[in-house]
């Protein structure tokens, strides 16, 4: 039986209105309400609590170093050619793991591992042999796990491709960004297009079982002819799912974007029309509008997931495991743990001190309390699943006991009546359901049930639709 996917509806016009900084939830509340204020004691209770609940793990290792800056990046990276500083930070990292897993029960399973950075395969594969042991002999992974990785396709060969493979992982990511040569040039990041192929070729030799590519629109010198000429080519690379990514030109959060030249970025306008041809060429191409900016073939387990109501997010994004308890390793990374989230240290000088006197690297987090428990769920279900059962949200936390979800969200409902009207989404018996044209603007939809976004005053630091 052919399965049949909700259609995503494009609308400029409500694109326009609904143009707003606003967060990308891949945590409620978003990491800008992290406070240095934070107890690490709270840290130790969540892993206790996961621990007796059996809560699932996932686990996200840092790694921060780049050969050189691309333009466009947003990322907490280290620009380094002094590969002599990987040694002590693996070291560091594998300090935090001596740490923090004596503290968790080793019955828990691991259903997912991600090295992000940065570029993870700036390591050597002796490099990265030991951290992977490291890791797994201190958590080991369930049968099953999605075990991925980052890779820079300028910084690999075909044997870096086969030992990763070998060593455990099934699935990996690289950036593409964009196939023309002079937007390449002008965000510093150039990768011929056939080596982009030609690395394809050796990840599906070497047998992954998911590869995922990222494209950027927004860059220098891109407009709608030569974006669509890269979607063509991304197709034609057939990966299992694609991210393509609004690009934010925010110098004054990331100054290296300067080096860009600011003229030479597409207006709004343009953008838009790349934002509609890409929805529109790669559905044509079969893949299917996961949400935000991320497709997937029919076939792969994140649509197969969100098909049947399954689907989840955290900070390393979209996934198809249950709800679990996420362990950050590494300078920057973050744990997303019961009712806390806790991030490590942003340099490696306060990582490495706090290591050196057997602390947890934690430099802030934040403590959820009851209402934010409740609302993470509701933006979890409408970011994964776009709708809401009322009922079940009241089932899981005794809403009805004192007031049902009408009750509890009479603020957040009044709020609605503007976006439905627009069409965004519909109400139901039971709840929320988003309407095809509201799939794009689903962060809109989402912030209405944010307590504490303060729409005038932190606008600049969330990315627009556009």
């Amino acid at each position: 039986m052919t399965t049949t996917f909700p259609a995503v509806e494009f609308s400029a016009e409500l694109l326009n209105k609904y143009n707003q900084g606003i967060p990308r939830y891949t945590s409620y509340p978003p990491a800008t309400e992290l406070s240095p204020a934070f107890d690490p004691s709270d840290f130790r209770a969540a892993i206790n609590l996961g621990n007796y609940k059996k809560t699932p793990l996932s686990l996200y290792c840092h790694i921060p170093f780049c050969a050189k800056a691309c333009y466009f990046c947003g990322c907490n990276t280290i620009i380094t050619q002094h590969k002599p500083a990987v040694e002590p930070y693996l070291k560091a990292v594998a300090k935090q793991i001596a740490l923090v897993a004596p503290l968790v029960d080793r019955q828990r399973p691991v259903q997912q591992l991600h090295w992000g950075g940065g570029t993870p395969n700036y390591l050597t594969l002796g490099q990265a042999e030991f951290l992977f042991n490291t890791i797994t002999d201190a958590f080991p992974l369930a049968k099953n796990a999605e075990v991925s990785i980052e890779v820079n396709p300028c910084y690999v060969d075909k044997d870096y491709i086969f030992a990763l493979r070998q060593l455990g992982f099934n699935r990996i990511s690289f950036g593409i960004q964009d196939f023309n040569p002079q937007v390449q040039e002008a965000v510093n990041r150039i990768q011929p297009e056939a080596m982009l192929f030609q690395v394809m070729d050796w990840i599906r030799e070497a047998n992954f079982e998911s590869v995922n590519v990222d494209l950027i629109y927004g860059l220098p010198y891109q407009t709608l002819g030569t974006f669509r000429e890269t979607l063509h080519k991304t197709a034609l690379l057939n990966p299992d799912r694609i991210a393509v990514f609004n690009f934010a030109y925010v110098p004054w959060l990331k100054p290296v974007q300067k080096k860009m030249p600011e003229a030479a970025l597409p207006p709004a306008a343009e953008k838009l029309k790349i934002m509609q041809a890409t929805i529109a060429d790669l559905t044509d191409q079969g893949y299917v509008f996961i949400g935000m900016d991320h497709f997937a073939k029919p076939d792969d387990e994140l649509a197969i997931a969100q098909q049947q109501g399954k689907l989840h997010r955290n900070f390393q994004g979209y996934t198809t495991q249950p709800e679990s308890d996420l362990l950050g390793f590494g300078i920057t990374s973050i744990s997303m743990l019961q009712d806390v989230y806790a991030q490590n240290h942003k340099t490696l000088k306060a990582f490495y001190n706090a290591l050196d006197q057997e602390a947890m690297p934690i430099e802030k987090g934040f403590k959820l309390s009851q209402d934010d428990l409740v609302r993470r769920t509701v933006i979890k279900e409408l970011m994964c699943q776009f709708k809401l059962s009322a009922q079940e949200l009241e089932d899981k936390y005794n809403l009805g006991f004192d007031c049902d979800f009408n009750d509890y969200f009479a603020k957040e409902l009044a709020a609605l009546d503007a976006l439905e009207a627009d069409g965004l989404l519909s109400r139901l018996g039971d709840g929320l359901e988003v309407t095809p044209r509201g799939r794009i603007l689903i962060r809109n939809i989402a912030a209405v049930f944010d307590a504490y976004l303060q729409n005038n005053s932190q606008q600049q630091m969330f990315s627009r639709a556009i």
